[in-house]
């Protein structure tokens, strides 16, 4: 599992974790039934407080994305996939929202931003 903290960001960490955590579900690299890094380990890789990844796996378990298996850890919930799925979509459709508000505010014309979409590319994983 591969998680990027950004410092800089205003988001809190424990969200930044949670989210590409959930990201990694939607896009099925973390898969339904699969365990997740413990505490300790992901602080570890993170270089960051257990503290902040005991917030974002609650988080995660509040909204039952994950749930604790007895003597073995947490666990990805059967349904997450599409649940994580529909966040991720949500989550950058507001921000897309956000984009075409301030292009708009600041006077872009349709036709700039469709030369800005048309340049720019969606990188291929």
């Amino acid at each position: 599992m591969f998680i990027e903290i950004d410092a800089s960001l205003a988001q809190p960490i424990f969200e930044q974790v949670a989210m590409q955590i959930k990201f990694a579900i939607a896009a099925g690299t973390i898969r339904d039934g699969e365990m997740i890094p413990s505490v300790r380990d992901l602080s570890r890789r993170l270089a960051i407080n257990p503290n902040t990844v005991v917030r974002a796996y609650r988080l995660l378990q509040e909204e039952e994305i994950l749930f604790p298996k007895r003597g073995v850890g947490l666990v990805v919930a059967d349904h997450s996939q599409a649940e994580c799925q529909r966040q991720r979509k949500e989550f950058f459709k507001e921000r897309f929202n956000t984009f075409l508000e301030e292009a708009d505010r600041s006077g872009l014309t349709g036709g700039e931003l469709s030369e800005i979409l048309q340049t720019e590319t969606v990188p291929q994983s």
